[in-house]
């Protein structure tokens, strides 16, 4: 909706305008500013779109997804480092039914930038074992799994890991 750094001077000018308030001697008003600084600095860190398109892929609603992904113009500017990863993430999620090629490169980026969570992160790492284990390439599906398998400390995906691991023994 609004670029990174135009978040933050609205979170400036809120809080500028919240101390006002106070020296004005009108504290409710100063105090409800103060709190109201906290959404833009909020969505400065967390993406609203970014936001949105994991709440349809919640819902398995990939073209929801994809439309909310699409609003974000040109994301290296747009979006912090994490922000970036979590686009490539689900970029990736998305295009991986689809173009195995893109997928790859989308959570190979995902990857190199970062991600908040390490459920995320073995999941994108799950994906591209996945992704190696259709294109023959034994021994960088092994250790994608294998790195997948340290990062998964809930074993949420320990079904998954061990499905693809038996499938790596017929190869």
């Amino acid at each position: 909706m609004f670029h990174k750094n135009i978040k933050l001077i609205i979170a400036g000018l809120l809080f500028i305008t919240g101390i006002w308030q106070f020296t004005e001697s009108n504290i409710g008003n100063g105090i409800f500013l103060i709190l109201l600084t906290i959404i833009p600095i909020f969505l400065y860190f967390r993406n609203e779109y970014i936001l949105l398109a994991f709440l349809k892929l919640r819902s398995q609603d990939f073209a929801g997804a994809k439309k909310w992904l699409d609003k974000i113009k040109n994301p290296e500017s747009a979006l912090i480092q994490k922000q970036q990863g979590y686009y490539n993430y689900l970029n990736g999620l998305m295009v991986s039914q689809t173009n195995l090629n893109q997928a790859e490169k989308f959570f190979k980026k995902a990857i190199s930038l970062g991600l908040s969570m390490d459920q995320d992160l073995a999941l994108a790492k799950l994906n591209l074992a996945g992704i190696a284990m259709s294109r023959r390439r034994k021994l960088e599906a092994t250790s994608l799994l294998n790195e997948a398998k340290k990062l998964d400390k809930h074993n949420m995906l320990k079904d998954q890991i061990a499905m693809m691991k038996e499938q790596l023994k017929k190869i």
